[in-house]
């Protein structure tokens, strides 16, 4: 397989055409080695248009969702990132390009390392990847300009919120199947917040996050 031409395909015939202009978010996914982040099993699939397996059942997004969150988010060098679900380390490493620091939150031991070590032989040395559970995470634990989940929720965590700073943004896939919409929540004061909801789209579940109870018949 010729890798660059197939990174150039994903770019042009996926990312671009779905709304996807921002230069900088196209250069970065030119300059960050996809393939690098793939499970070996699935190194043929790195450019494909689905989600990528990865060790214990979770899985990489398709390329086109996680440029439209990284467009969204607009991250800035002097910005602090928080990320919850690491997976295999490629959103984080996506993320660190454009920031000061990331910290990528996962779950699952085995996918925290295997997130580790990718970011490690990758040489990017401005994100860490700790084993926790972001739906537990408190205030107490500091705060971020931007926080990105890379999964879905049923609802925007509260708790995650209390963890922006003023002028900060969370971006998520929120809702519940067959519409999911992506939704960027700002934090406009110490009280208050805007939400813009922007693409519909589907997204694999981050564990633990609250899910509202349904009304049976």
């Amino acid at each position: 397989m010729n890798i660059e031409l197939a990174r150039m395909n994903m770019i042009e015939q996926q990312i671009r055409p779905w709304n996807v202009g921002d230069t900088a978010v196209l250069d970065l996914l030119a300059a960050v080695k996809r393939e690098d982040f793939v499970p070996l099993a699935h190194k043929s699939l790195a450019f494909a248009d689905l989600e990528i397996p990865l060790p214990t059942g979770q899985c990489m997004l398709e390329p086109r969702l996680e440029a439209r969150l990284l467009q969204d988010l607009a991250v800035k060098k002097h910005e602090t990132v928080l990320e919850i679900g690491a997976g295999s380390g490629y959103m984080a490493a996506l993320l660190a390009r454009c920031a000061q620091r990331v910290v990528s939150l996962e779950i699952v031991p085995e996918l925290a390392s295997f997130a580790r070590n990718n970011l490690r032989n990758a040489g990017i040395q401005n994100a860490e990847v700790r084993e926790a559970d972001g739906a537990k995470i408190a205030p107490a634990e500091g705060s971020y300009d931007v926080i990105l989940l890379s999964g879905s929720v049923a609802e925007v965590p509260h708790n995650l919120l209390q963890l922006l700073k003023v002028g900060g943004r969370l971006a998520g896939i929120v809702g519940d199947e067959p519409v999911m919409r992506a939704s960027t929540v700002t934090r406009t004061s110490a009280t208050h917040f805007q939400t813009v909801q922007g693409w519909d789209t589907v997204a694999p579940r981050l564990q633990n996050f609250p899910e509202p109870q349904r009304f049976k018949f």
